[in-house]
């Protein structure tokens, strides 16, 4: 069975409810480091894909994107 303690309204700490003290901080700087074009191509002929460089451009942007957290 569970206690209760009756009080006094006047013993009764009010504080406005701020969201942001519940929640993570997201952390500003979580990529210093972009990819590079050079990195995919080497990632992409060490897994053995045929690519073309429109498709490294892409594949750079999208994950620089992912990346940055946008």
């Amino acid at each position: 069975m569970k206690r209760i303690e009756i009080v006094a309204s006047s013993e009764i700490k009010v504080q406005p409810f701020i969201l942001d003290d519940f929640m993570q901080q997201k952390d500003v700087h979580r990529m210093q480091k972009k990819v590079t074009k050079k990195e995919l191509k080497q990632v992409a002929e060490e897994a053995g894909f045929l690519y073309s460089e429109a498709e490294i451009i892409f594949a750079k942007k999208l994950l620089n994107a992912y990346l940055a957290g946008k």
